[in-house]
């Protein structure tokens, strides 16, 4: 068999956003991909300290019919909550209390969205997503009693928030930490039985969701695959493999 002709640095690039075949200019990198690097960290820091928006998130989901409570974490400020991660993983008392008057008995799911390190990506994608998951899990029959909006979050915040609730299952919607090519992707987390103490191990993750990655009617078919198998099999985490993609419809796939 002949061997496949060398690519070059041009077709590289063609294929991935990773910064390859990017050229120099004697010992340095060229002018122009050193401005594109300081542009992508810019907009990377913007990212982590951007306002979350949450009087426009809550009218969003007010719109597709749902009802929201708002919450913080333990962490004062922004500042706090970067410096101090084990802040963000614990409600306030204010917020503790309001979640507890609002449990109603054992519930299928609930449904947190969250700043975390990336309130852009909140801001952007998530009502989107939500809103292709909704009808989703009303073909499956599952209902989404609780939705939680959280300041100051980091993922394992929904294991307090889905143990006060008595969910079976949380799904946790969080900005996630930008990178230079993404600084607004947005991750969503499922643990079946949240409660303190779970680990990263037990939950299932669908990641890098944003408009140059997975798209909203793609994760919204995956997380709702993985709320049912979650909610069938009584498990989430290493143990529930996401074959959801067996499954994917021409319908829901990416446009070419």
């Amino acid at each position: 068999m002949p061997a496949s002709p060398p690519r070059s640095p041009g077709d590289l690039r063609a294929l991935t956003p990773a910064r390859v075949g990017l050229g120099r200019s004697g010992s340095a990198l060229p002018t122009a991909a050193l401005l594109d690097f300081t542009l992508d960290h810019a907009r990377a820091r913007d990212a982590v300290h951007a306002a979350f928006d949450t009087a426009r998130l809550v009218a969003s989901l007010g719109e597709l019919g749902l009802e929201t409570v708002q919450v913080a974490s333990c962490a004062p400020d922004r500042r706090d909550y970067l410096r101090r991660p084990d802040l963000g993983r614990t409600l306030d008392p204010d917020s503790r209390a309001r979640l507890a008057g609002r449990a109603h008995g054992p519930c299928d799911l609930a449904l947190v969205i969250a700043d975390g390190l990336s309130p852009t990506a909140v801001n952007r994608h998530a009502a989107d997503v939500v809103a292709r998951l909704l009808p989703l899990l009303q073909q499956s029959g599952i209902a989404l009693n609780d939705v939680v909006v959280a300041t100051g979050a980091r993922v394992a915040l929904g294991d307090e928030i889905g143990e006060i609730l008595d969910a079976r299952v949380v799904a946790v919607l969080v900005g996630e930490r930008p990178g230079l090519s993404a600084p607004d992707s947005l991750g969503a987390y499922l643990t079946f039985a949240p409660k303190l103490g779970r680990t990263d191990a037990e939950r299932n993750c669908v990641s890098n969701i944003h408009g140059s990655g997975l798209s909203s009617t793609e994760a919204a078919h995956k997380i709702a695959w993985l709320i049912r198998a979650a909610l069938a099999r009584q498990l989430t985490g290493v143990a529930l493999k996401d074959e959801s993609g067996e499954a994917i419809s021409p319908q829901i796939a990416k446009p070419v």
